[in-house]
């Protein structure tokens, strides 16, 4: 069987087009037993993994969990308001506490951007990131790529749109590594004050018009305005926002085309996208809730296999 070429999944830009490939094929596999009658398999029955989320999260840690009980791992959850950490323990001593529990694998969120990577240099254990600060969010990422090739059939050569705040999402930067690692052109939409300055030397186009966003592209992936993240205002009003940048049924009806609506969640209904958008035959958001916990179950098993052998 074929290896990832990294010990870790700490970002897209650490993954080449084979490691991809082999995420996916091994995610057809477990999409295929994750809709049969018995949705579990014994595979990691003698791996023990620690959730560690320092920041809220509702979708990625219930994805993370079902993928880690559908291939019957042993679960460790673990939430920073209810721990030491509030007390001003390090980070290395949590996760030093953690391993002496004899955990193989760490899937982490931290608020703060390379703390997989600092980690990885001070234990042993198998890291996964599941997003670090506005950096990176590769598993959702390598899900979306998932999504669209099983929405058209393939990656390369597709048009995708990031539309909407760019300058605090962790998933638009994974997704800009992973779409042009497999070959798609990419573009960014969104108010300038949302777009980061380096943004556009990562080979990416930028319009900010969505309109015309939308006519050039194949895929529009919507990211929700991250509020709780802005200390100054970035645009006026919301309802500026939404005249500006808001997907709605009535402006897809002017576009002589029907192009694949993306969310990673959660949605602002009625903000980024209407919920005619969000729940019309365009919308593969769904999908990607499904494809989640298949892809999160390969990239774990893939690197369980490491440490089987």
């Amino acid at each position: 069987m074929a290896n990832l070429s990294v010990k870790n999944l700490l970002g897209i830009k650490h993954l080449n087009i084979k490691d991809v490939e082999l995420i996916f094929k091994t995610a057809d596999h477990f999409k295929e037993v994750i809709n049969r009658p018995i949705k579990k398999v014994p595979s990691l029955r003698d791996i023990t993994i620690a959730n560690l989320f320092f920041e809220n999260s509702t979708r990625t840690r219930l994805s993370f969990e079902l993928a880690e009980k559908r291939l019957s791992a042993d679960i460790i959850n673990f939430s920073a308001s209810q721990s030491s950490v509030k007390k001003g323990e390090s980070l290395i001593d949590t996760v030093n506490n953690i391993l002496s529990m004899k955990v193989d694998i760490i899937v982490m969120r931290h608020p703060n951007e390379g703390a997989g990577d600092f980690l990885s240099k001070h234990i042993n254990a198998k890291i996964i990131n599941a997003g670090d600060g506005a950096h990176e969010h590769p598993t959702q990422a390598l899900l979306d790529s998932y999504s669209i090739r099983e929405k058209l059939g393939t990656v390369k050569g597709k048009k995708v749109v990031i539309i909407g705040d760019i300058l605090h999402s962790r998933v638009a930067l994974s997704n800009i590594y992973a779409l042009q690692l497999q070959g798609a052109e990419v573009k960014i939409c969104g108010p300038t004050t949302l777009i980061p300055k380096y943004i556009t030397k990562l080979g990416v186009g930028y319009e900010n018009n969505l309109k015309r966003a939308l006519e050039w592209c194949d895929v529009a992936n919507v990211l929700r305005v991250q509020h709780e993240r802005m200390d100054i205002k970035y645009f006026p009003t919301v309802r500026e926002y939404v005249q500006l940048f808001g997907i709605n049924k009535e402006l897809l009806n002017t576009i002589d085309k029907d192009i694949v609506i993306m969310h990673p969640g959660p949605i602002n209904r009625g903000v980024e996208i209407t919920s005619d958008v969000a729940d019309s035959k365009q919308s593969i958001i769904l999908n990607q809730v499904e494809n989640g916990v298949a892809i999160r179950m390969a990239i774990i098993y893939l690197l369980a296999e490491q440490i089987k052998r």
